[in-house]
């Protein structure tokens, strides 16, 4: 006698958008390229994105992935740099070395390099928000001479600078940063320095701005907010912290289904999940099919804006 099990309902709130930014999906779709223009090995210079499925997929497929230009064995093969950009002394490097690199660097990050560069040249003291030691910003930094960037990680930071100059100063900022907390250092630096110079456009990127903000609009309905991304991804991180911040104290980020912890979710009628911008849509499937064999899964989709943005690819051809 066949008995059906009753499931408990649950709601499921997903972010849209969420997942791969027109910045990540280019950067993959030029490693993907040059595996087929050149075979493997092809080689890439830091994770190409910060996300180990990702990453793991491209190994399957012959990438090689290192963290310096000596590690990579005399090859006419390319070497990638990856879409979090590099300092020129990398560029410098690949050129003395006469490799064969393409550059997969967002073109937001590219963005900011350049505004780094003229704000230098016209005699701006420069003002990097962002955080240390991650690579975009060691890229950033790397643009110009030592000691030619000033980095403010928070608002305490911020208390405690002081310009040589408070009439000739600028800043630029990390594209993966929480808005609300960027918001927070410019206001105090403005207050400080009037006359302080903003970027022509917001260095935020439009990813990472639209996911906050569906998380500040979603996070309230939530008694658990799962956030898909990697520990080492930015953007991700600024998700979870965004999720606490707008009323979802129960925000936790995961690498994938495997990590979800079910007693979390078996008691609770409200489930958001969101991913960060390198975040494959395929981990959110692999959850969503996992609580539907669990629960009676009801999605509830909320578009909060439409993403049409893609960047064009360099030219990948074997030379």
């Amino acid at each position: 006698m066949n008995i059906d099990v009753i499931k408990k309902e649950l709601n499921v709130y997903l972010a849209n958008p969420r997942g791969f930014c027109a910045g990540v999906e280019r950067a993959i779709q030029i490693v993907e390229k040059s595996l087929i223009e050149y075979g493997a090995p092809v080689y890439v210079r830091h994770d190409i994105v910060h996300n180990k499925t990702v990453v793991n997929e491209l190994i399957k497929k012959g990438v090689v992935f290192v963290e310096e230009l000596d590690e990579i064995p005399r090859t006419d093969q390319p070497i990638i740099f990856s879409a979090h950009g590099v300092a020129e002394s990398v560029v410098k490097d690949a050129e003395h070395k006469n490799l064969n690199f393409i550059d997969a660097t967002c073109p937001l990050v590219s963005k900011v390099h350049i505004e780094a560069k003229k704000l230098h040249k016209e005699g701006f003291e420069i003002i990097l928000i962002g955080h240390r030691n991650h690579p975009e910003v060691i890229g950033t930094i790397g643009q110009l001479p030592e000691n030619s960037i000033n980095l403010i990680e928070n608002i305490n930071d911020a208390k405690k600078y002081t310009p040589i100059n408070p009439k000739k100063i600028a800043y630029i900022t990390q594209t993966t940063l929480s808005v609300d907390d960027t918001l927070e250092i410019v206001a105090l630096l403005k207050s400080k320095y009037p006359n302080i110079k903003s970027p022509h456009k917001e260095d935020i990127c439009y990813a990472t701005t639209n996911r906050q903000e569906v998380v500040k609009k979603l996070a309230k309905y939530a008694d658990v907010m799962l956030v898909v991304g990697s520990s080492h991804s930015s953007n991700s991180l600024r998700l979870v912290e965004v999720g606490k911040r707008s009323g979802c104290e129960q925000s936790y980020l995961i690498e994938n289904v495997n990590q979800i912890d079910w007693k979390i979710i078996d008691n609770i009628d409200n489930l958001f999940i969101t991913a960060g911008a390198s975040a494959p849509e395929v981990l959110v499937q692999e959850i969503i099919n996992k609580l539907s064999n669990k629960f009676d899964v009801k999605l509830i989709n909320d578009t909060f804006t439409e993403e049409n943005i893609s960047f064009r690819l360099p030219k990948i051809k074997k030379i």
